[in-house]
Protein backbone atom coordinates (compact mmCIF):
# COMPACT_ATOMS: atom_id res chain seq x y z
CA UNK A 1 0.00 0.00 0.00
CA UNK A 2 1.32 2.93 -0.88
CA UNK A 3 0.24 6.66 -2.37
CA UNK A 4 0.39 7.31 -5.47
CA UNK A 5 0.29 10.83 -7.50
CA UNK A 6 -2.01 11.08 -10.05
CA UNK A 7 -1.12 12.52 -13.30
CA UNK A 8 -2.35 15.51 -14.34
CA UNK A 9 -3.76 16.34 -17.87
CA UNK A 10 -4.41 19.63 -19.54
CA UNK A 11 -6.64 20.42 -22.03
CA UNK A 12 -8.82 23.71 -23.05
CA UNK A 13 -12.09 22.13 -21.92
CA UNK A 14 -10.42 21.76 -18.37
CA UNK A 15 -10.99 23.69 -15.35
CA UNK A 16 -8.78 26.26 -13.34
CA UNK A 17 -10.45 25.46 -10.12
CA UNK A 18 -12.36 22.39 -9.72
CA UNK A 19 -9.45 19.50 -9.47
CA UNK A 20 -7.03 22.19 -7.93
CA UNK A 21 -9.67 22.90 -5.03
CA UNK A 22 -10.62 19.01 -4.62
CA UNK A 23 -6.66 18.66 -3.85
CA UNK A 24 -6.68 21.49 -1.82
CA UNK A 25 -4.19 23.34 -4.20
CA UNK A 26 -4.26 27.39 -4.90
CA UNK A 27 -6.50 28.14 -6.80
CA UNK A 28 -7.04 29.04 -10.19
CA UNK A 29 -4.60 26.70 -11.37
CA UNK A 30 -1.64 27.92 -13.92
CA UNK A 31 -3.83 26.49 -16.90
CA UNK A 32 -7.03 24.30 -17.57
CA UNK A 33 -6.71 21.04 -15.66
CA UNK A 34 -9.58 18.35 -17.41
CA UNK A 35 -8.63 14.71 -15.97
CA UNK A 36 -6.11 13.65 -13.41
CA UNK A 37 -5.13 10.11 -14.62
CA UNK A 38 -5.09 7.18 -11.89
CA UNK A 39 -3.14 4.17 -13.36
CA UNK A 40 -0.22 3.09 -15.50
CA UNK A 41 -1.42 3.73 -19.27
CA UNK A 42 1.70 4.12 -20.66
CA UNK A 43 1.13 7.91 -21.65
CA UNK A 44 0.74 9.19 -18.52
CA UNK A 45 1.29 6.40 -15.61
CA UNK A 46 1.11 7.51 -11.85
CA UNK A 47 3.35 7.20 -9.57
CA UNK A 48 4.19 6.03 -6.35
CA UNK A 49 5.55 8.52 -3.93
CA UNK A 50 6.15 6.25 -0.34
CA UNK A 51 9.15 4.62 0.83
CA UNK A 52 11.04 7.48 0.42
CA UNK A 53 11.29 7.13 -3.46
CA UNK A 54 8.86 8.10 -6.36
CA UNK A 55 8.71 5.60 -9.62
CA UNK A 56 6.03 5.18 -12.20
CA UNK A 57 3.27 2.88 -11.03
CA UNK A 58 3.42 1.12 -14.71
CA UNK A 59 7.37 0.57 -13.90
CA UNK A 60 6.63 -1.03 -10.75
CA UNK A 61 4.16 -3.55 -12.66
CA UNK A 62 6.47 -4.42 -15.15
CA UNK A 63 9.12 -4.89 -12.41
CA UNK A 64 7.17 -7.78 -10.72
CA UNK A 65 3.22 -8.03 -12.49
CA UNK A 66 2.56 -11.02 -9.98
CA UNK A 67 3.28 -8.97 -7.10
CA UNK A 68 1.30 -6.60 -8.09
CA UNK A 69 -1.83 -7.76 -10.21
CA UNK A 70 -1.53 -11.23 -8.66
CA UNK A 71 -1.15 -14.33 -11.32
CA UNK A 72 -4.68 -14.43 -12.32
CA UNK A 73 -5.02 -11.18 -13.32
CA UNK A 74 -1.46 -10.85 -14.75
CA UNK A 75 -2.00 -13.50 -16.81
CA UNK A 76 -5.68 -12.48 -18.30
CA UNK A 77 -3.97 -9.13 -18.94
CA UNK A 78 -0.48 -9.72 -19.89
CA UNK A 79 1.26 -7.91 -17.46
CA UNK A 80 -1.15 -5.02 -17.66
CA UNK A 81 -3.61 -3.22 -15.34
CA UNK A 82 -6.63 -3.65 -17.28
CA UNK A 83 -8.45 -0.17 -16.26
CA UNK A 84 -7.96 3.24 -15.95
CA UNK A 85 -8.88 5.61 -12.96
CA UNK A 86 -9.55 9.17 -13.72
CA UNK A 87 -10.96 12.25 -11.45
CA UNK A 88 -12.58 15.08 -14.55
CA UNK A 89 -13.42 18.16 -14.42
CA UNK A 90 -14.92 19.86 -17.60
CA UNK A 91 -15.51 23.26 -17.18
CA UNK A 92 -16.45 23.40 -20.87
CA UNK A 93 -17.77 20.66 -23.53
CA UNK A 94 -15.63 17.58 -24.73
CA UNK A 95 -15.65 16.45 -27.73
CA UNK A 96 -18.67 14.42 -29.57
CA UNK A 97 -16.56 10.96 -29.61
CA UNK A 98 -17.70 6.97 -29.34
CA UNK A 99 -15.21 4.25 -28.56
CA UNK A 100 -14.39 0.92 -30.76
CA UNK A 101 -15.59 -2.53 -29.09
CA UNK A 102 -12.74 -4.96 -28.71
CA UNK A 103 -12.73 -6.69 -32.22
CA UNK A 104 -13.08 -3.23 -33.87
CA UNK A 105 -10.31 -1.97 -31.73
CA UNK A 106 -8.10 -5.24 -32.62
CA UNK A 107 -8.52 -4.74 -36.39
CA UNK A 108 -8.44 -1.04 -36.65
CA UNK A 109 -5.09 -0.94 -34.34
CA UNK A 110 -3.90 -3.42 -36.95
CA UNK A 111 -4.82 -1.75 -39.85
CA UNK A 112 -3.69 1.38 -39.02
CA UNK A 113 -0.29 -0.79 -37.94
CA UNK A 114 0.35 -1.94 -40.98
CA UNK A 115 -0.42 1.33 -42.72
CA UNK A 116 2.63 2.68 -40.68
CA UNK A 117 0.70 6.03 -39.13
CA UNK A 118 2.73 7.04 -36.30
CA UNK A 119 1.56 6.07 -33.10
CA UNK A 120 1.32 10.23 -32.23
CA UNK A 121 -0.17 11.35 -35.35
CA UNK A 122 -3.25 13.18 -35.05
CA UNK A 123 -4.64 11.21 -38.18
CA UNK A 124 -4.26 8.38 -35.76
CA UNK A 125 -7.45 6.34 -34.42
CA UNK A 126 -6.36 3.41 -33.03
CA UNK A 127 -3.71 4.10 -30.17
CA UNK A 128 -3.84 0.69 -28.67
CA UNK A 129 -5.90 -2.84 -29.75
CA UNK A 130 -8.31 -2.59 -26.95
CA UNK A 131 -12.16 -1.51 -26.62
CA UNK A 132 -12.87 1.44 -23.97
CA UNK A 133 -15.82 1.00 -21.96
CA UNK A 134 -15.96 3.31 -19.43
CA UNK A 135 -18.21 4.83 -16.28
CA UNK A 136 -18.77 8.18 -15.08
CA UNK A 137 -19.62 9.23 -11.64
CA UNK A 138 -20.99 12.30 -10.14
CA UNK A 139 -18.95 14.34 -7.35
CA UNK A 140 -21.39 17.56 -8.76
CA UNK A 141 -23.91 17.86 -10.55
CA UNK A 142 -22.85 16.25 -14.21
CA UNK A 143 -24.10 17.32 -17.78
CA UNK A 144 -23.42 15.11 -20.68
CA UNK A 145 -24.94 13.75 -24.09
CA UNK A 146 -24.77 9.98 -24.90
CA UNK A 147 -27.00 7.72 -27.07
CA UNK A 148 -29.39 8.26 -30.08
CA UNK A 149 -32.45 9.04 -28.01
CA UNK A 150 -36.30 8.17 -29.38
CA UNK A 151 -36.87 9.97 -32.81
CA UNK A 152 -40.06 10.35 -31.78
CA UNK A 153 -39.18 12.31 -29.37
CA UNK A 154 -36.74 13.96 -31.44
CA UNK A 155 -39.43 14.86 -34.12
CA UNK A 156 -41.33 16.37 -31.41
CA UNK A 157 -38.17 18.50 -30.59
CA UNK A 158 -37.95 19.75 -34.68
CA UNK A 159 -41.82 20.57 -34.40
CA UNK A 160 -41.39 22.64 -31.47
CA UNK A 161 -38.09 24.30 -33.12
CA UNK A 162 -40.43 25.41 -36.45
CA UNK A 163 -37.02 25.26 -38.08
CA UNK A 164 -38.25 24.83 -42.05
CA UNK A 165 -34.52 23.74 -43.06
CA UNK A 166 -35.17 21.00 -40.82
CA UNK A 167 -38.26 19.40 -42.47
CA UNK A 168 -36.80 17.19 -44.93
CA UNK A 169 -35.15 15.61 -42.23
CA UNK A 170 -37.89 15.63 -39.29
CA UNK A 171 -39.81 13.49 -42.23
CA UNK A 172 -37.43 11.12 -42.64
CA UNK A 173 -37.35 10.71 -38.89
CA UNK A 174 -40.87 10.67 -38.43
CA UNK A 175 -41.32 7.92 -41.36
CA UNK A 176 -38.41 5.64 -40.37
CA UNK A 177 -38.26 6.00 -36.35
CA UNK A 178 -35.56 3.62 -36.23
CA UNK A 179 -31.76 2.72 -36.34
CA UNK A 180 -31.84 2.84 -40.09
CA UNK A 181 -33.31 6.21 -40.22
CA UNK A 182 -30.90 7.93 -37.21
CA UNK A 183 -28.02 6.60 -39.63
CA UNK A 184 -29.58 8.34 -42.30
CA UNK A 185 -29.79 11.56 -40.71
CA UNK A 186 -26.68 11.64 -38.42
CA UNK A 187 -24.70 10.99 -42.20
CA UNK A 188 -26.45 13.63 -44.02
CA UNK A 189 -25.30 15.93 -41.12
CA UNK A 190 -22.10 15.29 -40.32
CA UNK A 191 -21.01 15.10 -44.28
CA UNK A 192 -22.77 18.49 -45.14
CA UNK A 193 -20.72 20.90 -47.06
CA UNK A 194 -19.71 23.90 -45.36
CA UNK A 195 -21.95 26.14 -46.87
CA UNK A 196 -25.15 24.40 -46.43
CA UNK A 197 -23.60 24.05 -42.55
CA UNK A 198 -23.14 27.47 -41.71
CA UNK A 199 -26.64 27.92 -43.49
CA UNK A 200 -28.52 26.09 -41.40
CA UNK A 201 -26.46 26.20 -37.84
CA UNK A 202 -27.73 30.11 -37.32
CA UNK A 203 -31.68 28.81 -38.48
CA UNK A 204 -31.50 26.25 -35.52
CA UNK A 205 -29.64 28.60 -33.38
CA UNK A 206 -32.78 31.23 -33.93
CA UNK A 207 -35.14 28.43 -33.49
CA UNK A 208 -33.80 27.36 -29.64
CA UNK A 209 -33.84 31.16 -29.05
CA UNK A 210 -37.73 31.25 -29.95
CA UNK A 211 -38.27 28.61 -28.54
CA UNK A 212 -37.17 29.07 -25.02
CA UNK A 213 -38.90 32.77 -25.23
CA UNK A 214 -42.25 31.49 -26.55
CA UNK A 215 -43.32 28.02 -26.96
CA UNK A 216 -41.19 26.67 -24.31
CA UNK A 217 -44.02 28.12 -21.86
CA UNK A 218 -46.30 26.93 -23.81
CA UNK A 219 -45.22 23.10 -23.55
CA UNK A 220 -44.27 23.67 -19.81
CA UNK A 221 -40.63 23.76 -21.29
CA UNK A 222 -40.22 20.08 -22.63
CA UNK A 223 -36.71 20.75 -24.32
CA UNK A 224 -35.21 23.91 -22.59
CA UNK A 225 -32.36 21.56 -21.38
CA UNK A 226 -31.78 20.56 -25.24
CA UNK A 227 -32.42 24.29 -26.48
CA UNK A 228 -30.06 25.60 -23.92
CA UNK A 229 -27.39 22.92 -24.89
CA UNK A 230 -27.56 23.10 -28.80
CA UNK A 231 -27.17 27.17 -28.15
CA UNK A 232 -23.90 26.85 -26.03
CA UNK A 233 -23.01 24.42 -28.60
CA UNK A 234 -23.73 26.35 -31.30
CA UNK A 235 -21.53 29.41 -29.43
CA UNK A 236 -18.75 27.41 -28.09
CA UNK A 237 -17.89 25.79 -32.04
CA UNK A 238 -19.60 27.68 -34.25
CA UNK A 239 -19.83 25.96 -37.80
CA UNK A 240 -18.89 22.55 -36.56
CA UNK A 241 -21.42 19.66 -37.42
CA UNK A 242 -21.48 18.01 -33.96
CA UNK A 243 -23.84 21.06 -32.88
CA UNK A 244 -27.19 19.29 -35.71
CA UNK A 245 -25.59 15.90 -34.04
CA UNK A 246 -26.65 16.53 -30.31
CA UNK A 247 -30.19 17.03 -31.91
CA UNK A 248 -30.46 13.47 -32.23
CA UNK A 249 -28.71 12.87 -28.60
CA UNK A 250 -30.15 12.05 -24.95
CA UNK A 251 -29.84 14.85 -23.10
CA UNK A 252 -28.34 14.01 -19.44
CA UNK A 253 -28.04 15.39 -15.65
CA UNK A 254 -26.52 13.30 -12.97
CA UNK A 255 -26.76 13.95 -8.93
CA UNK A 256 -23.51 13.38 -7.23
CA UNK A 257 -23.20 9.59 -6.82
CA UNK A 258 -24.99 8.99 -9.87
CA UNK A 259 -23.29 7.30 -12.92
CA UNK A 260 -23.31 6.78 -16.36
CA UNK A 261 -22.14 3.66 -18.29
CA UNK A 262 -20.85 3.83 -22.16
CA UNK A 263 -19.84 1.11 -23.72
CA UNK A 264 -18.75 0.45 -27.11
CA UNK A 265 -20.58 2.86 -29.83
CA UNK A 266 -22.09 4.98 -27.87
CA UNK A 267 -21.74 8.26 -29.21
CA UNK A 268 -21.40 11.09 -26.31
CA UNK A 269 -20.15 14.26 -24.73
CA UNK A 270 -19.43 15.31 -21.54
CA UNK A 271 -20.88 18.87 -21.32
CA UNK A 272 -19.69 20.23 -17.72
CA UNK A 273 -19.39 18.89 -14.12
CA UNK A 274 -16.77 17.36 -12.18
CA UNK A 275 -16.79 13.28 -11.82
CA UNK A 276 -14.71 10.17 -11.30
CA UNK A 277 -14.41 8.08 -14.41
CA UNK A 278 -12.85 4.47 -15.12
CA UNK A 279 -12.85 2.66 -18.17
CA UNK A 280 -10.54 0.03 -19.92
CA UNK A 281 -7.06 1.10 -19.93
CA UNK A 282 -7.02 2.31 -24.05
CA UNK A 283 -7.04 5.60 -25.60
CA UNK A 284 -9.28 4.84 -28.81
CA UNK A 285 -11.32 7.68 -29.05
CA UNK A 286 -13.33 8.11 -32.73
CA UNK A 287 -14.54 11.46 -32.76
CA UNK A 288 -17.25 13.22 -34.17
CA UNK A 289 -17.34 16.78 -33.83
CA UNK A 290 -17.20 19.67 -31.24
CA UNK A 291 -13.67 19.55 -31.70
CA UNK A 292 -10.69 21.31 -34.69
CA UNK A 293 -9.53 17.84 -34.03
CA UNK A 294 -8.94 14.97 -36.50
CA UNK A 295 -13.03 14.03 -37.45
CA UNK A 296 -12.40 10.17 -39.38
CA UNK A 297 -16.21 10.05 -40.64
CA UNK A 298 -15.94 6.76 -42.49
CA UNK A 299 -14.43 5.37 -39.39
CA UNK A 300 -16.64 6.43 -36.94
CA UNK A 301 -20.18 5.67 -38.79
CA UNK A 302 -18.34 2.34 -38.55
CA UNK A 303 -18.20 2.22 -34.90
CA UNK A 304 -21.63 4.05 -34.03
CA UNK A 305 -24.14 2.16 -32.33
CA UNK A 306 -27.25 3.86 -34.04
CA UNK A 307 -30.05 2.00 -31.76
CA UNK A 308 -32.11 4.28 -30.10
CA UNK A 309 -32.62 3.93 -26.60
CA UNK A 310 -33.41 5.62 -23.11
CA UNK A 311 -30.20 5.94 -20.91
CA UNK A 312 -29.92 4.12 -18.07
CA UNK A 313 -28.68 6.12 -14.67
CA UNK A 314 -27.00 3.65 -12.65
CA UNK A 315 -27.03 4.33 -8.71
CA UNK A 316 -25.08 2.03 -6.33
CA UNK A 317 -26.54 -0.77 -4.60
CA UNK A 318 -28.21 -0.11 -1.48
CA UNK A 319 -25.80 0.93 1.50
CA UNK A 320 -25.36 -1.94 3.98
CA UNK A 321 -23.01 -0.69 6.59
CA UNK A 322 -19.82 -1.70 6.65
CA UNK A 323 -19.78 -2.74 3.34
CA UNK A 324 -19.05 -0.87 -0.33
CA UNK A 325 -21.95 0.03 -2.49
CA UNK A 326 -20.74 -1.10 -5.85
CA UNK A 327 -21.86 0.41 -9.51
CA UNK A 328 -22.62 -2.44 -11.92
CA UNK A 329 -21.56 -2.75 -15.36
CA UNK A 330 -20.58 -5.32 -17.65
CA UNK A 331 -17.02 -4.57 -17.94
CA UNK A 332 -14.76 -7.23 -17.22
CA UNK A 333 -12.04 -4.57 -16.88
CA UNK A 334 -13.31 -3.00 -13.96
CA UNK A 335 -15.57 -2.51 -11.26
CA UNK A 336 -15.47 1.16 -9.23
CA UNK A 337 -17.47 0.93 -5.17
CA UNK A 338 -18.17 4.23 -3.09
CA UNK A 339 -18.35 4.88 0.46
CA UNK A 340 -19.95 7.29 2.71
CA UNK A 341 -18.11 6.80 6.02
CA UNK A 342 -19.83 9.01 8.69
CA UNK A 343 -16.93 10.28 11.68
CA UNK A 344 -15.90 7.30 13.32
CA UNK A 345 -17.20 4.46 10.92
CA UNK A 346 -15.31 2.48 9.13
CA UNK A 347 -15.34 -0.24 5.64
CA UNK A 348 -13.33 -3.20 4.96
CA UNK A 349 -12.11 -2.69 1.18
CA UNK A 350 -12.33 -6.05 -1.40
CA UNK A 351 -9.34 -7.48 -1.37
CA UNK A 352 -9.31 -9.51 -4.65
CA UNK A 353 -6.61 -8.54 -6.61
CA UNK A 354 -4.92 -5.10 -6.92
CA UNK A 355 -7.00 -1.45 -6.54
CA UNK A 356 -6.71 2.20 -6.56
CA UNK A 357 -8.19 3.89 -3.42
CA UNK A 358 -9.57 7.49 -3.94
CA UNK A 359 -10.40 9.87 -1.12
CA UNK A 360 -12.88 12.63 -2.11
CA UNK A 361 -14.46 14.17 0.44
CA UNK A 362 -12.81 14.38 4.27
CA UNK A 363 -9.72 12.49 5.42
CA UNK A 364 -9.52 8.72 5.87
CA UNK A 365 -7.03 6.71 7.27
CA UNK A 366 -6.47 3.10 5.55
CA UNK A 367 -4.95 0.54 7.92
CA UNK A 368 -3.72 -3.06 7.11
CA UNK A 369 -4.81 -6.23 8.44
CA UNK A 370 -2.27 -7.22 10.40
CA UNK A 371 -3.13 -10.45 11.15
CA UNK A 372 -3.30 -11.52 7.08
CA UNK A 373 -0.01 -9.70 6.89
CA UNK A 374 1.12 -11.37 9.60
CA UNK A 375 3.91 -8.41 10.23
CA UNK A 376 3.67 -4.85 12.21
CA UNK A 377 1.25 -2.49 11.82
CA UNK A 378 0.65 -0.05 8.36
CA UNK A 379 -1.36 2.43 8.45
CA UNK A 380 -1.91 5.49 5.38
CA UNK A 381 -3.76 8.55 5.58
CA UNK A 382 -5.25 10.31 2.42
CA UNK A 383 -6.64 13.83 2.45
CA UNK A 384 -9.34 15.07 -0.17
CA UNK A 385 -8.51 14.62 -3.44
CA UNK A 386 -5.30 12.22 -2.97
CA UNK A 387 -5.30 7.88 -4.10
CA UNK A 388 -3.44 5.14 -2.98
CA UNK A 389 -2.11 1.83 -4.93
CA UNK A 390 -3.17 -1.39 -3.08
CA UNK A 391 -1.45 -3.95 -4.42
CA UNK A 392 -2.61 -7.81 -5.19
CA UNK A 393 0.14 -8.72 -2.49
CA UNK A 394 -1.12 -6.51 0.45
CA UNK A 395 -3.24 -7.91 2.66
CA UNK A 396 -7.02 -6.19 4.08
CA UNK A 397 -7.40 -2.93 3.83
CA UNK A 398 -9.65 -1.16 5.99
CA UNK A 399 -10.56 3.02 5.65
CA UNK A 400 -11.38 4.97 8.19
CA UNK A 401 -13.04 8.27 9.17
CA UNK A 402 -11.43 9.48 12.59
CA UNK A 403 -11.76 12.82 11.77
CA UNK A 404 -15.41 13.71 10.30
CA UNK A 405 -17.57 11.86 7.41
CA UNK A 406 -15.75 10.94 4.61
CA UNK A 407 -16.43 9.73 0.98
CA UNK A 408 -13.88 7.25 -1.16
CA UNK A 409 -14.18 5.53 -4.01
CA UNK A 410 -12.47 1.91 -4.85
CA UNK A 411 -11.87 0.90 -8.45
CA UNK A 412 -11.08 -2.89 -8.74
CA UNK A 413 -10.70 -5.34 -11.83
CA UNK A 414 -14.18 -6.52 -12.84
CA UNK A 415 -15.51 -9.79 -10.66
CA UNK A 416 -15.87 -11.41 -14.21
CA UNK A 417 -12.01 -11.49 -14.32
CA UNK A 418 -11.36 -14.74 -12.90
Amino acid sequence: MQPLRGAVRSYAWGSRTSLAQLQGRSVPSEHPEAEIWLGAHPADPAHLTGEGEERSLLDAIDECPSRELGTTISQKYAGRLPFLLKLLAAEEPLSLQAHPSAHQAKEGYAREEARRVPIDSPIRNYRDDSHKPELIVALTEFHALAGFRSPKYTVEFIDALGVDALSGYRSLLADQPDDAGLRTVFTSWITLPGPALDALLPLVADGCVRYLSTTAHQDGGRFVAEARTLLELGESYPGDAGVLAALLLNRVTLTPGQGLYLDAGNLHAYLSGTGVEIMANSDNVLRGGLTPKHVDVPELLRVLDFEPADVSILEPDVDTAGVPVVYRTPASEFALSRSMLADGSSVTLDSAGPQIVLCTGGRVALAADTDSAGGGGVELVLERGTAAWVSASDPVITAIARWGDAEIFAATVGATSG
